[in-house]
């Protein structure tokens, strides 16, 4: 299940799960602008041969999400019946919604976080983190070997212009993800962060100066180039191991070296 399904690192390490014949649950928010894009990976998943189910809602809305939770139910008592055994394998947090906004601003042009969005983007890229994770535990969805992971950024740490709301959620998923890891290892299940490098996606550029973050990034990545959705995804793949069963409660940096901020031929 990949919450944030449709592009980015969800849509990318959707694709790649599928690729290894993984059926996939993907949650995604799309309007009129963005849905066809969100199909065409719908479609792509189904073109590995695997079971897809795409859903287009607010995935931080209690409703919508016990509605997929139940339809998600429904259809592993379906496999049940067959004689099979299903369990969510894989469960991604990538949801990327919310403010940036100073939280302090002498300019008239420049508007503050209010609370409401302050409280909005924590709850959509923090809190919602364990909402989704209890309600499938609690629906039997999760099984010994469940490995969870939640995307988070370099600016848990890091100080970045009206970046500040984002950045706190970041820090709130980190420890969630902590919590989380503690209280599942006695069920067989990890659950670590992946802090990608800074990445072209559609979220970023909703962040103002993006193009400054993206060329930061480049120069400073010993790789000389920015991380890509694939090499999250490609990571991701490789952490759901059953062999890493003794890896959790961490943050790993999949970024080329960026955390570093060396490039070799500036040294």
């Amino acid at each position: 299940m990949v919450l944030g399904a449709s592009s980015g690192f969800g849509g990318a390490t959707s694709l790649a799960l599928a690729r290894e014949g993984f059926g996939i649950v993907g949650v995604h928010l799309d309007l009129r602008g963005t849905i066809a894009a969100a199909n065409a990976v719908r479609d792509e998943i189904a073109g590995c041969g695997v079971p897809v189910a795409f859903h287009n809602i607010n995935a931080a809305d209690e409703e919508k999400r016990r509605a997929v939770v139940a339809d998600t139910v429904a259809r592993f008592d379906e496999r049940r019946a067959a004689g099979a055994d299903p369990y969510i394998a894989v469960f991604l947090h990538s949801l990327a919604f919310g403010a940036t906004l100073a939280y302090i601003s002498e300019d008239p042009r420049f508007k503050e976080v209010t609370a409401k969005q302050l409280e909005m983007t924590v709850d959509v890229m923090g809190h919602s983190m364990v909402y989704w994770v209890r309600d499938l535990f609690h629906a039997g969805l999760l099984g010994n070997g469940t490995r969870i992971f939640a995307m988070t950024s370099e600016g848990a740490e890091h100080v970045v212009p009206t970046y500040g709301p984002v950045s706190a959620a970041k820090a709130v998923l980190e420890s969630h993800c902590r919590q989380l890891a503690l209280e599942l290892m006695p069920f067989g299940m990890t659950v670590n962060a992946i802090r990608a490098g800074v990445t072209d996606t559609p979220a970023l550029r909703r962040i103002p100066g993006h193009e400054h973050l993206l060329a930061a990034a480049i120069d400073k990545n010993p790789g000389g180039r920015l991380t890509l959705p694939e090499d999250v995804a490609e990571a991701i793949v490789a952490l759901a191991s059953p062999r890493l069963a003794w890896m959790t409660g961490n943050t790993i940096g999949v970024d080329g070296g960026e955390m570093m901020g060396t490039r070799v031929e500036d040294l």
